[in-house]
């Protein structure tokens, strides 16, 4: 397992901690879940990998806005190596975190126009780290930028985020093998959104969206490209439909798009693994 998994895990327990403590919370909902999949792609691959993923996720509101918060435990199998000369599969932990400020709570009187209930800024950062052959990712990301947040039922936000990223990779071969350091990317934007529609009292659809300008060359002077990742499911409240509460215990069908992953173009990678196309099943439970 990569070392620094026990930081991304102080990291989880740090801010979820800080938010119980600073920002006493007016809902919350934390949920354990699995899903998996055998269309998993990765740049340079030119191999559909499986790979079983965990996650911790907690979303909760306060008297000013709301935090989420997401921790993806990544396992893959032999086509996605952990290391050079090994057969057992790379391993990835991917931490997310997200602090959306309303502005109409903070000033007492809220935003609304139009199909827009309200407006928000939005702060937060990415962290992540993966053995595998190839690149070995250090991901460190600062985002921040304003939101609004759609009049619908469930909810749908979409912001418009500036994205200060950097990585210090350390693969096998050239030329990520000859990379010292960590390297800066330019700042860049991300239009983003994330939903949670009910489409009935037992099924929902959910997912997110991140289109992701180019970041300049990477850490070896290539051209980075536009990133597109789409991820939606339809889940289905089981929990409900057999009498317990609801949103217990949900199962789902899961569908990921993702153009260009990292921002690998089909130039650079040789039209190589850049593109996922991944259906999956999913299981949650809420607690």
């Amino acid at each position: 397992m990569p070392k620094t998994i026990p930081c991304l895990l102080l990291c989880l327990t740090t801010t979820l901690g800080v938010g119980a403590t600073a920002q006493a919370a007016e809902w919350s909902d934390t949920a354990l879940s699995w899903r998996a999949g055998n269309d998993y792609r990765e740049p340079f691959n030119p191999d559909d990998i499986k790979k079983n993923i965990f996650a911790i996720t907690h979303a909760s509101g306060y008297k000013y806005g709301s935090n989420f918060v997401n921790l993806d435990f990544l396992m893959s199998d032999s086509k996605d190596p952990g290391a050079l000369g090994k057969t057992s599969g790379a391993q990835e932990a991917y931490l997310v975190y997200r602090n959306t400020i309303d502005i109409g709570k903070v000033r007492g009187s809220d935003i609304k126009f139009g199909p827009v209930r309200g407006v928000g800024v939005t702060l937060g950062f990415d962290v992540n780290t993966k053995n595998d052959v190839g690149y070995n990712s250090r991901k460190r990301m600062l985002v921040a930028g304003p939101t609004l947040m759609w009049d619908v039922p469930g909810f749908f936000n979409t912001s418009l985020l500036l994205l200060r990223e950097s990585n210090a990779p350390s693969g096998a071969f050239p030329p990520i093998s000859q990379v010292t350091g960590r390297y800066t990317y330019k700042t860049h934007a991300m239009l983003t959104g994330a939903w949670a529609i009910p489409l009935s009292p037992l099924f929902s659809f959910e997912g997110f969206f991140n289109l992701i300008d180019s970041k300049g060359n990477d850490e070896v002077g290539r051209k980075t490209a536009v990133e597109t990742n789409i991820d939606m499911q339809v889940m289905f409240d089981v929990g409900a439909a057999l009498g317990s509460p609801k949103n217990t215990f949900r199962v789902g069908l899961e569908y990921q798009y993702w153009k260009n992953k990292f921002g690998n173009s089909p130039a650079t990678t040789g039209n190589v693994g850049q593109t996922a196309k991944t259906p999956m099943v999913r299981a949650e439970y809420h607690f």
